[in-house]
């Protein structure tokens, strides 16, 4: 683990293409390359049934990009079960600078217009890099990552990274491989063009 302070978004998206990314801690920015490095399949994803039923209920509307900050403070604030956040301010200032520079992207889940469930990432080439989640009403950020599943599906994305393994990320069918292999398939995902829009449908 190397520790710097982030200088600017050029130096935020070298990083992501050779497997980097930064957390904040007490204030100073850490970078980190997990091994092993946690993806979930975009091919292979499917909603669970219980959430498939939500879904079909059509209780959000999904936006991408129209808060993105707003988004990111959200997944910030405080947990119910944990004060601290390695989301500083210095990192919601530079990503979003990267969303400006139209590499990072939100999604977004309102219902009557009000936001409630997101999530935040950096799309470069064929790669997500999923970075964080936020629900204010129950299955808001679910049905928000559906949707982003199939989008990046639709759009021809070849990897969601989320960086770590843990329960949040394995109830959507998360796999583990090794750094060596994941910096690999990194390195064919980023020569590829991928947009990031909405599915033309509903699923």
């Amino acid at each position: 683990m190397e520790e710097d302070k982030v200088l600017s978004v050029e130096q935020l998206i070298y990083a992501y293409t050779k497997g980097v990314f930064p957390m904040a801690d007490a204030g100073e920015i850490h970078w980190y390359s997990p091994n092993p490095r946690a993806i979930i399949p975009i091919e292979t994803y499917k909603p669970a049934q219980s959430l498939r039923s939500v879904i079909n209920k059509h209780l959000f509307e999904i936006r991408i990009d129209t808060q993105f900050e707003t988004v990111m403070r959200c997944c910030a604030a405080p947990r119910s079960t944990d004060s601290e956040t390695w989301i500083s301010e210095e990192i919601i200032q530079l990503y979003t600078h990267l969303f400006h520079r139209g590499f990072a992207h939100s999604v977004e889940a309102y219902i009557d217009g009000k936001l409630v469930g997101g999530l935040y990432g950096v799309a470069l080439g064929g790669v997500y890099f999923g970075e964080s989640m936020f629900s204010l009403v129950s299955n808001a950020s679910k049905v928000a990552f559906h949707y982003l599943m199939i989008m990046l599906r639709e759009q021809g994305y070849s990897i969601l990274d989320t960086q770590f393994m843990n329960d949040n990320v394995l109830r959507y069918g998360a796999i583990e491989i090794s750094r060596k292999e994941y910096k690999s398939r990194l390195a064919k995902a980023l020569k590829q063009t991928c947009q990031f829009e909405l599915p033309g449908k509903d699923y």
